[in-house]
């Protein structure tokens, strides 16, 4: 019974990353809608936003009980800030390039396996949310609502965050959460490179 609910929960957060994986490649591509839809697929539609979340979901796996829930909490909550921020103006190339070393951040954090205390590792967490927000609120078309499409995102958000922390709990080798660690850093540096 055990091994079933185990296969499951892996075939489970398998097809949740493969649904996540983004077709375009980055950048944030035709956003015509001004609501909820709009927010919900932003954060699928660049490999910077998916990859973050992800990691910041498995990264929060590092602690137990409520604790692992903290870090997805306040990267939700920085982000909104950030996006109420970014909603009336341009996004500055320093967010873009906080964004990209976010995902060079998180994928080294990963790659190294670090552990932290959840008070520093959530200040890190929510300054890269920051930049995210920001760059969701810049880029939310002039016409949408702020609060739908900032739910949007917001629950988009979690729900890759919750991907990544369901990766987190499927017990397979630290050698394979290195390397995806080591894969997402150095599509950061590429991200850093092109930003």
């Amino acid at each position: 019974m055990k091994s079933l609910l185990k296969t499951r929960l892996k075939t489970a957060a398998l097809a949740g990353a493969l649904a996540a994986f983004p077709f375009a490649a980055s950048a944030h591509p035709g956003l015509h809608a001004a609501g909820f839809e709009d927010g919900f697929i932003h954060p699928f539609t660049g490999a910077d936003h998916l990859l973050a979340m992800i990691a910041v979901g498995y990264w929060a796996g590092q602690f137990v009980g409520r604790a692992r829930f903290v870090l997805p909490g306040v990267f939700a909550a920085l982000m909104v800030v950030g996006a109420a921020l970014g909603f009336h103006a341009e996004a500055p190339a320093l967010v873009e390039y906080g964004i990209a070393a976010s995902v060079v951040a998180l994928g080294l954090l990963l790659a190294f396996d670090v552990k932290m205390p959840v008070a520093p590792a959530a200040a890190l967490v929510g300054l890269f949310a920051l930049c995210h927000g920001f760059a969701h609120g810049a880029e939310a078309p002039a016409a949408a609502s702020q609060a739908q499409f900032f739910g949007g995102f917001v629950a988009a958000s979690l729900i890759l965050q919750g991907v990544g922390l369901g990766l987190s709990m499927l017990r397979h080798s630290k050698s394979l959460a290195r390397i995806a660690g080591a894969l997402v850093a150095m599509t950061g540096v590429w991200m850093l490179g092109a930003a």
